[in-house]
């Protein structure tokens, strides 16, 4: 079975946001070209991480010497997005990504595949094989530099979190695990 490619070269829209309260918030990568939109469930851990490497490579890219390309330090107040998703259909839960840099293009790269249910030895052998669906974004720099840090926004507007033992604050209380509080 072919693999269904959900590609975006240069996206209107490439954005995570969350649907949900905090503490039962659903995280969404969601891109958009024209009419197209594609949605794909995240974990917060991932959103984070995601957008901590791609600041990671953008920095890289500024701090290599002779290097040739514009790359912003912070977000082009253009590239600012704090509209709400638009309405999710989501295609899939993320299990993998990667990153990647295009010189060519000057473009951030990312590949997000399917969690895959490791029960199921016959799915995760043509899953490892061959994926039956995937999202390929490519982002210029400074689409980047903005999904970024919204993305860090939308990670940190969750529940507050305890100064005292670490944990997140529920609307309905808490109770400290710290021994002694």
């Amino acid at each position: 079975m072919p693999t269904i490619v959900h590609e975006f070269a240069w996206p209107d829209r490439v954005v995570v946001g969350t649907v949900g309260l905090p503490g039962s918030r659903t995280f969404y990568l969601q891109v958009r070209t024209g009419a197209q939109i594609v949605s794909i469930a995240l974990e917060k851990q991932q959103s984070a991480l995601l957008a901590e490497k791609i600041d990671e490579i953008l920095d890289q890219l500024i701090a290599y010497e002779g290097n040739p390309f514009s790359i912003p330090t912070v977000t082009p107040i253009e590239l600012v997005d704090n509209d709400p998703l638009e309405p999710v259909d989501e295609e899939f839960r993320t299990g993998s990504m990667s990153l990647g840099w295009d010189p060519t293009t000057v473009q951030i790269v990312l590949e997000a595949f399917p969690l895959v249910d490791e029960d199921d030895d016959e799915l995760l052998e043509v899953a490892v094989i061959e994926p039956a669906e995937m999202l390929l974004v490519r982002m210029p720099v400074g689409t980047a530099r903005a999904f970024a840090t919204r993305t860090r926004e939308v990670v940190g507007a969750g529940r507050p979190i305890c100064p005292l033992c670490g944990h997140p604050i529920d609307a309905d209380g808490h109770t400290c695990t710290l021994p002694g509080a």
